[in-house]
């Protein structure tokens, strides 16, 4: 008989991590394992304030989903009983992780995709003060991806501190929805001459369809407005990319999905994660390939990760090992 447990854990991040939206200094997580006979499946996912979601809420929704598990509730089943979110996605990838256990084999080969192999991920310089950024990026200047949070104001000023920190990275921006259409219109040229590779969610979901207007000499990529593939429409015209996040499909199962839909309409892809563990990221180590951008940098920020985390060496990170995920 399958048996599902559901917690809740705390794990430290290094430092601050500082967004347009406010800072932490831990990532909470939930985790869903499943155990039938000497196989067990694990999932992780990261509950998101931002989106409405709470540790206590997600904890409450899949504990009330274990009665439809126990009676053989599939991956396809799940997407009509839980809406896309976080509580989904760990039921999801703890399904798959429980598949892949089952049969003996790695979840790609399950999943009949292309095995992960080692990926060149972003890392993430927390948004502070101009000085501060750039003495972050001067020890990261080895790093060949640099992701920036930004706020708005001061901007400009924070990425060229970087860049003149971080000479040879490649940057990308994320303003976190803080910008408004003519700081974006006074900002391209100038972050063009930094060197800047693209462009994320710089304008309110709710309020970017101003992009439709605007030169995007830097691609624009979508991370609060595409969460699955009903956005995507919606989404034509307005940007370049779509960040492809498993905490916002719900799962493993919609990423493939949007993925596939979203290549078909013309984007480029970005897969990027919440900050939680390995064990989160794992999942999405299975979209990486081909992938434009990779921003999976969540167990590189972290005090502590799992032991048997994702092996990384500097930037380049590794496909999970079967005792971590899949």
């Amino acid at each position: 008989m399958l048996t599902v447990t559901v917690r809740a854990e705390s794990w430290p991040i290094r430092g601050v991590f500082r967004i347009a939206r406010g800072a932490r200094t831990e990532a909470r997580v939930v985790i869903v394992e499943m155990a039938d006979g000497d196989a067990r499946g694990r999932g992780e996912c990261v509950p998101y304030p931002h989106y409405g979601e709470t540790v206590e809420g997600v904890v409450a929704a899949i504990e009330a989903l274990i009665p439809a598990l126990r009676d053989g509730a599939d991956r396809d089943a799940l997407q009509e009983l839980l809406p896309a979110g976080a509580a989904r996605n760990a039921v999801d990838c703890a399904l798959w992780d429980l598949a892949a256990k089952r049969a003996g084999r790695r979840v790609w080969d399950v999943a009949e995709m292309a095995a992960p192999g080692p990926v060149t991920t972003a890392y993430t310089i927390s948004l502070d003060a101009p000085e501060v950024m750039g003495a972050a990026a001067r020890d990261a200047a080895h790093r060949p991806l640099l992701k920036l949070k930004l706020t708005g104001d001061g901007d400009l000023e924070r990425i060229a501190a970087v860049r003149a920190a971080a000479p040879t990275s490649r940057i990308i921006v994320d303003a976190n929805e803080a910008w408004t259409p003519s700081m974006f219109h006074d900002a391209v040229p100038r972050l063009l001459d930094l060197r800047v590779d693209m462009i994320e969610q710089p304008f309110p979901a709710s309020n970017d369809e101003v992009l439709r207007e605007l030169d995007r000499p830097i691609p624009v990529t979508a991370d609060e407005a595409c969460h699955t593939r009903s956005d995507l429409d919606r989404l034509v015209g307005c940007y370049d990319l779509v960040n492809i996040k498993l905490d916002k499909t719900g799962g493993l199962t919609e990423a493939r999905a949007l993925m596939d839909a979203a290549r078909l309409r013309g984007f480029g892809i970005m897969v990027g994660c919440m900050i939680g563990t390995s064990l989160g990221v794992a999942p999405a180590m299975v979209l990486a390939p081909g992938a434009a951008y990779v921003d999976l940098d969540a167990p590189l920020l972290l005090a502590r990760d799992r032991p048997e985390g994702l092996r990384s060496e500097g930037s380049t990170l590794f496909p999970p090992e079967a005792t971590l995920w899949g």
